[in-house]
């Protein structure tokens, strides 16, 4: 089992910036990507971005630019660093971590990002 925290959501105005951490425990050697999704309300949950074990990221089309996915390896933590920030990114942000053998995934609880404009 994995387990993940998340920190860093809040609110923000348009243009603003904002920080999240997932604080990944547990059994994480099994893990090969982590990375960020969203939901908006009334939409599906969405990847945002995601990092390997080898450092290969991958950004949706909305986030490039932008956004900034990162690791920790000593600390066990994955971070986005979201600059330039928009009414439309406003959504719960979730940390995701999945073994892409077996297709395990695990998620975090989520943290609310919401932008005023």
């Amino acid at each position: 089992q994995v387990q993940l925290v998340e920190s860093g959501g809040g609110l923000v105005q348009a243009g603003g910036s904002l920080r999240l951490s997932c604080a990944a425990s547990g059994s994480i050697l099994s893990i090969d990507r982590m990375g960020w999704y969203r939901q908006a309300p009334g939409k599906q949950r969405a990847m945002v971005a995601a990092i390997t074990g080898g450092d290969s990221t991958n950004y949706a089309d909305s986030a490039k630019g932008r956004f900034t996915i990162s690791r920790d390896n000593a600390k066990n933590t994955v971070n986005l660093q979201m600059n330039n920030l928009k009414p439309e990114d406003t959504a719960v942000y979730y940390c995701n971590a999945a073994n892409s053998i077996t297709r395990v995934d695990y998620w975090g609880q989520g943290t609310q990002v919401t932008v005023s404009s």
